[in-house]
């Protein structure tokens, strides 16, 4: 396991809000996006999206509906809430104050 994964793994619900930030979405489609960004270099385990999709649910920063699909398998979809975008914006802050810290330390 390498390093990056874990920084990656430690903020897991700040991607998921990030992927909401744009648009309501669900599980298979956020994961799939995060392959495509990463250019197939990360892809969250399941357990790790759902577990991850609980706790944001919990902490009330997304909420989740059911999709009408007519062909195929019926969709949970995820929604993120105010609250949601005001911890999105905590957490990227957070990011961005790391980032510098680590890019000062690593000089």
């Amino acid at each position: 396991m390498s390093i990056t994964s874990d920084i990656i793994r430690g903020h897991t619900e700040a991607i998921i809000l990030s992927h909401l930030m744009e648009g309501d979405s669900y599980g298979y489609q956020i994961n799939k996006d995060i392959l495509e960004k990463t250019d197939s270099r990360y892809e969250l385990k399941e357990a790790t999206l759902y577990t991850a999709f609980r706790r944001l649910e919990q902490a009330g920063y997304i909420t989740a509906y059911w999709g009408n699909q007519k062909t195929g398998a019926r969709r949970r979809y995820y929604s993120i809430t105010p609250e949601g975008r005001a911890a999105y914006c905590g957490y990227k802050r957070d990011w961005e104050e790391a980032k510098e810290l680590i890019d000062k330390l690593l000089r």
